[in-house]
């Protein structure tokens, strides 16, 4: 993919449209649906939200994850080997972190907003678990692998494919991806029946291997969610556990990756990392640097980091001394989920300007940080604001091609 300006992405994920959300209202309230409307308002859907991004000027589009409640729930429907069982009414299935040890007052308020929002998005997650097993949660859920884990979801998997190929046919779009969960990230998974850990993850992805290949041999682009390896990093520290721990553990799911990726192209894949997507302090978040051996590592041609908060944005300055392997290409967030204040073009083409200076103006993509909805009922801006940041992306976008390669800017 040689282009000579900055091209526009995002991480995948946007803003469900009513139309979508009035069928899983129905599916939520347990009513009879008629599946061929459904699987037309999905495919109207992804259409639909196809045509806006290239309207917003993003050059590389994803379905939006119509087609998945979550991010990552969408996973259990489609795995054999797993069971749902209830947990005690006010159980916290929330990660530890020594954020939530440190705000302890705002994490009570912002569970408190979103509880409802995520246990939505959780109980229609396992939809197809729940059906098979005649359950009717009404507290929290524990995933829990109890035999052999297969993939079970290349229907589902065929028809994400098929939208938005189906949808590509009348966009002029220079690529398209689909994202889907890395095996660190189906951390909210408890294991009964495998005998280690190790094997555990190395079982998970091998089963995320199905969706990987189908992606990339349908023609599209994998992009690779690892939201929860940078996370947990925190998570083990707060418990007690070193950094030495974490580094084993993470070691352990990026080799799994590294074996689910065997024989796929490395041009065909996107590996996105984050901080997690809540709105929150992230005080103790790990840097970058602290975990950029492990991105590294990871087979892929497009590495989708998140850059644009508060938090993290002056980690650019990390690849002044850590060397980008040739023909890779990095995606800063330069548009954050984290406000709803839309980035000013200019400062959107400043982030660009400043890290191409470093890694080459042909090493770098603009993107966001992170999905702007990581649930079909948990969004993080308003959906005007949502495509008013990714406007201001592809504005900004334009003015560092200007900048870089010294092209005229077009009326």
């Amino acid at each position: 993919m040689q282009v000579n300006r900055i091209l526009t992405t995002h991480t995948g994920s946007l803003i469900r449209p009513p139309e979508v959300l009035a069928f899983l209202d129905a599916f939520e309230r347990g009513e009879e649906v008629d599946e061929s409307k459904w699987t037309e308002a999905m495919s109207q859907s992804v259409a639909t939200i196809v045509r806006e991004q290239v309207d917003a000027g993003i050059d590389i589009v994803s379905d939006g994850e119509i087609g998945k409640v979550s991010w990552i729930s969408y996973l259990y429907e489609r795995l054999s080997g797993l069971e749902v069982r209830e947990l005690p009414p006010g159980s916290i299935v929330m990660p530890p972190s020594r954020d939530r040890q440190m705000f302890p007052e705002f994490y009570a308020e912002e569970e408190k907003q979103f509880a409802h929002a995520i246990r939505r998005v959780v109980m229609l997650g396992a939809k197809g678990l729940r059906e098979r097993r005649g359950l009717t949660p009404s507290g929290p859920e524990q995933w829990t692998c109890t035999g052999p884990i297969r993939y079970e979801g290349t229907a589902l998997l065929q028809r994400d494919i098929d939208n938005l190929k189906a949808a590509l046919k009348t966009a002029n779009v220079t690529g398209a991806f689909l994202p889907v969960v890395a095996p660190a990230s189906v951390y909210w998974l408890h294991n009964e029946y495998y005998k280690t850990d190790e094997e555990f993850v190395y079982a998970v992805a091998e089963a995320l291997r199905t969706e990987y290949r189908m992606i990339v041999d349908s023609g599209l682009l994998l992009q690779v969610d690892d939201a929860v390896l940078v996370h947990e990093y925190d998570s083990i520290l707060s418990c007690g556990g070193s950094v030495d721990d974490y580094r084993r553990w993470a070691q352990v799911r990026i080799d799994a990756l590294k074996n689910a990726l065997r024989g796929i192209p490395e041009d065909r894949v996107r590996y996105h990392v984050c901080w997690g997507s809540w709105h929150g302090p992230h005080a103790y978040d790990p840097s970058l640097a602290d975990v950029v051996g492990f991105v590294l590592q990871v087979p892929a041609r497009y590495y989708s980091i998140e850059q644009a908060n508060a938090r993290h944005e002056h980690e650019w300055r990390l690849w002044e001394t850590v060397k980008l392997p040739p023909g890779k290409v990095l995606i800063p967030g330069v548009v954050t989920h984290h406000t709803n204040i839309v980035e000013h073009p200019e400062l959107v083409a400043q982030r660009l300007i400043r890290l191409a200076r470093v890694v080459g103006r042909e090493n770098v993509m603009g993107g966001t940080d992170c999905g702007f909805a990581q649930g079909a009922y948990v969004r993080r801006v308003h959906p005007s604001i949502q495509w008013a940041k990714l406007r201001a992306l592809a504005e900004g976008a334009a003015l560092a091609t200007h900048e870089l390669w010294g092209t005229p800017m077009s009326a």
